[in-house]
C-alpha cells in the first residue's frame, strides 16, 4: 500500500478547464480558477497559440490552440474571444472588449498574485460573448 509520502510525490492536481470546439475543428481551453488561468497561461500554452482576457475585470484566462504549421482566420480568433467574453461577468453585454495576444507575449511579474499576467502586443477584439454552437 503507498505511504501517504508517496502521493505528495505526485505534485499539484491538474489545471480544471473547459474545453470547447470551434467551426473547424480548432480548440478553446478556458480556465475556472486563478490557478487554473495561470497553469494554462503560462505553462500550458504554447508561443504561436492565441490568448485572450475581457479588459479590465476579472474573468477566464481563454486560449485558442494554434496547431504547428497552421494559422487561424479571423473569424476563429474572433469566435475564441468570444468564449473569453462569455466567461466573464458582462456575459449579458451585446459588446465586450477582450484582449488578444500570441501566448510567447503572456508572462508573469515576480511576485504577482496567482493567475495575473503580463500582456505585451495586445490586439483588442469587440465581440458578442458566446460559446460556440451546441456548447454549454
Amino acid at each position: 500500500m503507498p505511504s501517504s509520502r508517496d502521493s505528495s510525490r505526485r505534485g499539484p492536481p491538474p489545471p480544471k478547464l473547459f474545453e470547447y470546439t470551434l467551426p473547424g475543428g480548432w480548440s478553446v481551453l478556458a480556465g475556472r480558477t486563478d490557478r487554473d488561468n495561470e497553469i494554462l497561461s503560462l505553462k500550458i500554452t504554447k508561443a504561436n497559440d492565441w490568448w485572450f482576457h475581457v479588459r479590465g475585470m476579472p474573468g477566464s484566462h481563454v486560449v485558442l490552440v494554434v496547431p504547428a504549421g497552421e494559422e487561424p482566420d479571423r473569424e476563429t480568433v474572433k469566435a475564441a474571444a468570444a468564449v473569453a467574453a462569455w466567461h466573464c461577468k458582462k456575459r449579458d453585454a451585446r459588446m465586450v472588449a477582450v484582449t488578444g495576444t500570441r501566448g510567447r507575449y503572456v508572462s508573469k511579474a515576480r511576485g504577482a498574485p496567482p493567475g495575473t499576467v503580463e500582456v505585451r502586443k495586445e490586439v483588442v477584439f469587440k465581440v458578442k460573448p458566446a460559446l460556440p454552437e451546441g456548447a454549454e
